[in-house]
């Protein structure tokens, strides 16, 4: 019930916009409104059946809410809890109950729905109050009537909210729209506000007549039950580092989807795009990079294990959690190295009133920042430079340069301005007393910034249906959670230098132009003069190479059956399938753009995949109590996964009708196979068996005690070597619940815990400890004749039957604490992570005959510190919210176990012959930029002289460091010059509220990392960003930027030339709305929320960085990261919304 208030009042999403893809939406609208069901308060409906006997009133009172959902409110000294009493019913109301069990007693109780007040009763104050209204029946002035409404923190109207006059029993309830009057004994009397979930208020009514009264929340409360694996747990008694982050929270960001919106809210959990384009992936990194092998964390939607929840809408979101620390995490065993992502969608609520939901936002996207490129003058100017430099004659004379005009603009070109975004969504939720149900339909678009819709597009339409239903008095319960999402999407090339198609336009001359004189895109073929021969129209490149479409759909969900045989004894079974299946297909015209850039024959190409995940799990837990004070919660249980997904793909040319929408390949004619046609195709499967169990302990909450254990078992290795076992203890102290702490006004809580635990990895594919024979274009020759060819097979990789599981062991310590009346909230992490025995290619030798098979070996260590802090309070009717946080981590590889021990990274990466740049090694970050340091610019011949270490530079050529001290560069001389992990991750957030008006600001950042920027080919004729503006051109002019020359000398090798800064501190969001519904008018409007908004999204950005964007979570080869070669940035947005409840 607490979170369904929540939820009634927070979540504020969009709506309105009817076009053609609402039509759905508005089906299913009608389809709810006739199916939807009036439902009685749960009080009235609520029957308990209780055989007690000599239980105290404190045990009763815990049974009662272990065998129903009331809860139960009192101050511990109104209320005798030691009195025994016994009790036989069957069935009854709670009233009933209630006043057979304090019957002639001093306790009286109000009941508002779920939540039970009880009140001890002043009999002589009563006595004297009902003695001076009959001596003061003609003295009507001395009694007092107030009149007014209880409101929440966002004004809306709190039914139900208890309004007592303090030190007597008289008090009054409000109805449904929050009003109440009550008869008080004086113009001075104290009225005291309580309501679930919000702080309770004293009032003073100073002869008011008639009172506004706003109660803010109690953050601790609506936050006391959290999601853990496989069942939850109050907050309060958690003992591991975990995090969770509310749905309504989530919608509030607007964003594409739930990854990107969790940005900035949790310490140590670091989200950065790969890409700004359209339906892209984010990578996830909680407490640092652990592994070779991909860092991205386990993700779990309603329990079942799945890869990405970029398919979820943020509006079908209840919860997130992030398991951040082993302990929290080993619950999931193999999969857990990296973290775990709990997230729970939106279920309905028992005895609700049935509510309709319909959101909607429109906004405008527009590139934030575009580079700043040479124009024309400038460029000539390089050029000619560089030919000078380089001992040529000058291209250009300056008459020429005079009259080169503006030339062309690519980033205008490649840019478009006002890209659509816009998310609809419509849902409904309710239930009775037996059955719950939630149900959505929604529709996400994006326009990419980068070429337009044509060129860069993603659509999402999302359906889902959870449901719950209870039978035979609650002992059988069954239900299901549904998902599924289709999506569209097309885009332009994001990925390395020879696949991305805004590079270009980095580096091709502005004296290119866009058209020819009949309005075709120019053709530079015929042209000889350098800057243009052999270079192509990026934007018309972009088009010619970029018609593709695909589509995906993921159907998610599970069916379940709990059977509750005795008292906290639960048995549940659940069937879950995580399905997935894609196509798609991509068209190559025939065109002529350079020399280079052409096209003779046409090419079709297209692709299929599905897959599925079947998953099996039987939990059973038992709860009970042991010596009143002594509390256990065990579980036990049982998982198995199997895995099968298929992949088919070809290409031919030769198509009969040109474009993409005839693109498949029954319309290409091309029947002389190989290389023109091309065909591929393959299977893969994984199976997974585990056992796990869990207990938690606690005595009287204070002292905690929790303790996991996970075998898990997986056909990816040997049998030898297939089952892995993690383990995981934690301990805590709520120190608050001790007696010398209990009474404090300045401490609220405060809660110690420390904890330990091993988690595994397995990211490597199916049967890699085997040798698999190939038999494709595998021939041999036998006997003397040549030219007949026999068909053969060979092993083509070596065996390991010695590959293990990837283990990754944490230690953490830390505190969580509340103070100032729950208004600030403190909480403290420290940690130490180990990745160990990494899953890693060997390095072979060449003879060996085949590849190299994954070995063992290799380590990590992340070690850091996370805080955070938030506090909330008010001023009058403005409430508002401030919440920071942030973490400090360091990363250091251990050895690792190659002949060298390095793993290096790939070259050809950042230019053409480019070399390695990257590379993790023992003592340094994983991967670390490896190149020469620079320590600035030869000025003179003579400085060259002395120097004696690059005697064949000029002056104005960069001088390198002789780190090894040998006099001469070479790679021994090169060393760390930057590292893409950042030192410190931080968040921010600001929000409050004026009655109908509220506002929002989110931020996040990072410092102490590094990026690599490589927009061009080292020489003469590419373009160049203005900061080559700032180059040597004779002595003194500058000792930072080297000079031009036409074979680009100063860029060839890799340096800190290439490597920035890339701290940043990037504004998210910005929100200001306006609920029209919490505005006073003569006649209520139709709904109870009807909220308008304008939002920003990436605002601004403070960073010294002077690419587009710095947030670059791109890396070359699939590993590293903040590489920027032409990086698609993340837009900035301009939208409007509309939030509706009904």
């Amino acid at each position: 019930m607490k979170k369904l208030l929540k939820w009634e009042r927070r979540n504020n999403e969009p709506l309105f916009k009817f076009d053609l893809k609402m039509k759905l939406s508005t089906l299913f609208i009608f389809y709810v409104f006739f199916t939807l069901q009036a439902n009685t308060s749960y009080s009235q409906n609520a029957k308990i059946s209780l055989d007690l006997k000599n239980v105290s009133i404190g045990e009763l009172i815990d049974e009662i809410e272990s065998s129903s959902e009331f809860r139960f409110i009192y101050k511990i000294k109104d209320v005798n809890l030691n009195r025994s009493i016994s009790i036989k019913v069957k069935k009854e109301s709670i009233n009933k109950i209630l006043n057979e069990v304090f019957f002639k007693t001093n306790t009286s109780y109000t009941i508002v729905d779920r939540q039970i007040f009880l009140i001890e009763k002043e009999e002589p104050i009563i006595q004297k109050q009902v003695a001076n209204e009959s001596n003061k029946i003609n003295k009507p002035s001395q009694s007092f009537t107030v009149i007014g409404t209880i409101l929440d923190d966002y004004g809306s109207p709190l039914p139900g909210a208890n309004i007592l006059e303090k030190n007597t029993a008289n008090g009054t309830q409000t109805d449904f729209d929050g009003n109440f009057a009550l008869n008080t004994s004086s113009k001075d009397a104290i009225l005291v506000i309580t309501y679930i979930g919000f702080i309770t208020q004293e009032i003073a009514v100073n002869s008011q007549s008639n009172i506004s009264i706003q109660l803010k929340e109690d953050t601790a409360t609506l936050e006391e039950v959290v999601v853990v694996g496989y069942g939850t747990l109050k907050k309060t008694l958690v003992t591991g580092a975990s995090v969770q982050v509310s749905g309504d929270d989530l919608v509030k960001r607007n964003t594409a989807n739930a990854i990107q919106a969790l940005q900035g809210q949790s310490p140590g959990v670091q989200i950065t795009s790969t890409s700004g384009q359209p339906g892209e992936s984010l990578n996830v990194v909680i407490r640092g990079v652990g592994s070779t092998s991909g860092s991205n964390p386990l993700y779990v939607v309603d329990g079942i294990l799945t890869g990405d929840i970029s398919y979820l809408n943020n509006s079908d979101i209840e919860s997130i959690s992030i398991l951040k620390d082993a302990a929290s995490a080993a619950i999931y065993g193999s999969q857990a190295s990296n973290g775990v992502v709990l997230v729970t969608t939106k279920k309905g609520k028992r005895g609700a009133s049935a509510q309709i939901t319909f959101d909607q936002f429109y906004g405008l996207q527009s590139v934030a920042r575009k580079v700043d490129l040479l124009n024309p003058t400038e460029y000539a100017v390089m050029v000619n430079e560089a030919a000078v430099n380089s001992g040529k004659n000058p291209y250009f004379t300056n008459t020429e340069i005079s009259v080169l005009g503006a030339g062309t603009t690519w980033m205008d070109e490649m840019f478009v301005d006002n890209a659509a975004t816009q998310n609809y969504s419509v849902g409904v939720t309710g239930g009775s007393e037996n059955s719950i149900y939630s149900s959505s339909l929604s529709y996400f678009g994006q326009e990419g910034i980068v070429g337009g819709k044509n060129l860069s597009n993603y659509e999402r339409y999302n359906f889902r249906f959870n449901s719950e239903h209870k039978l035979y008095n609650d002992i059988v319960t069954f239900g299901e959670n549904l998902s599924f999402a289709y999506t569209n999407k097309n885009g332009i090339g994001v990925g390395n230098q020879y696949n991305n198609s805004l590079r270009s336009a980095f580096r091709v001359s502005p004296l290119l132009p866009m058209y020819d004189s009949e309005g075709n895109y120019y053709n530079t073929s015929a042209d000889s003069a350098p800057w243009l021969s052999g270079r192509a129209n990026p934007y018309a490149e972009m088009v010619y190479n970029n018609q593709n479409e695909s589509n995906n759909q993921k159907l998610l969900g599970n069916v379940y059956l709990q059977i509750e045989p005795i008292k906290n004894l639960i048995f549940k079974t659940t069937l879950g399938l995580d399905y997935y299946a894609g196509e798609g297909h991509s068209f190559s015209p025939i065109y002529e753009l350079s020399i280079y850039s052409n096209r003779i024959q046409d090419n079709t190409s297209q692709s299929m995949n599905k897959g599925k995940s079947l998953t099996w799990d039987n939990l059973l837990t038992y709860k009970f109590d042991l010596a009143k004070n002594h509390h256990f919660e065990t579980l036990v249980g049982t998982s198995s996964i199997n895995f099968d997904g298929t992949y088919l793909n070809g290409s031919n040319v030769n198509n009969v009708l040109g474009g993409l929408n005839y693109a498949w390949l029954n319309n290409t004619t091309n029947s002389d196979g190989a290389p023109l046609m091309s065909i591929g195709g393959g299977k893969s499967e994984n199976k997974r068996m585990s056992y796990f169990g869990r207990l938690n302990y606690n005595f009287s909450e204070k002292y905690l005690l929790n303790a996991t254990f996970r075998a898990d078992g997986s056909s990816n290795f040997h049998p030898d070597n297939q089952w892995g076992y993690f383990p995981s203890v934690s301990g805590g102290w709520i120190a608050s619940n001790e007696n010398f702490l209990n009474e404090s006004n300045a401490i609220n809580f405060f809660k110690l815990r420390a904890s330990w635990g091993q988690v595994g990895n397995q990211n490597i594919e199916a049967f890699q400890y085997l040798a698999p024979i190939k038999t494709a274009t595998t021939n041999y020759i036998f006997g003397g004749e040549e030219g007949i060819l026999t068909p053969g097979a060979y092993p083509d990789r070596l065996p390991n039957p010695d590959l293990k599981w990837e283990t990754s062991e944490q230690v953490n310590i830390g505190f969580d604490a509340r103070f100032l009346n729950n208004k600030l909230n403190v909480n403290f992490d420290w940690y130490r992570k180990t990745n160990k025995d990494w899953l890693i290619v060997a390095p072979i030798l060449a003879t060996a005959g085949a590849d190299a098979p994954f070995i063992n070996g290799g380590n990590v260590i992340n070690t850091g510190v996370e805080l955070a802090i938030g506090y909330n309070n008010n001023i009058g009717d403005f409430n508002y919210s401030i919440a920071a946080n942030g973490a400090y981590n360091q990363n250091e590889v251990g050895k690792i176990p190659t002949a060298d021990g390095i793993i290096h990274g790939d070259t050809n990466q950042l230019y053409d012959n480019a070399p390695e740049f990257y590379r993790a090694q023992d003592g340094f970050p994983l991967w670390y930029f490896w190149g020469y340091e620079t320590v600035g610019v030869f000025q003179t011949q003579q400085q060259i002289n002395d120097s004696g270490i690059q005697p064949n530079a000029a002056p104005g050529d960069i001088i390198y460091k002789d780190i090894s001290g040998d006099g001469k560069i070479s790679d021994a001389d090169k060393k760390m010059i930057g590292d893409p992990n950042p030192d410190l991750t931080y968040g921010f957030s600001i929000s409050g509220n004026y009655k109908a008006l509220d506002f929002s600001i989110s931020a996040n950042g990072v410092a102490g990392n590094q990026l690599v920027q490589s927009y061009r080919n080292p020489g003469a004729f590419g373009n160049y960003t203005s900061a080559i503006l700032d180059r040597w051109t004779g002595e003194g002019s500058s000792n930072t930027v080297p000079r031009v020359t036409e074979d680009g000398r100063n860029f060839a090798q890799f340096s800190d030339l290439y490597v920035q800064d890339g701290d940043f501190l990037r504004i998210n969001n910005f929100t200001l709305g306006l609920d029209l519904a919490k505005i006073k008018l003569s006649k209520p409007l139709f709904a109870k929320e009807l909220r308008v908004y304008f939002s920003v999204l990436n605002l601004y950005t403070f960073t010294t960085y002077d690419g587009m964007d710095p947030e670059v979570g791109f890396g070359t080869g699939g590993t590293s990261s903040g590489v920027d070669i032409g990086y698609y940035p993340r837009p900035r947005t301009f939208m409007m919304g509309l939030s509706v409840k009904l």
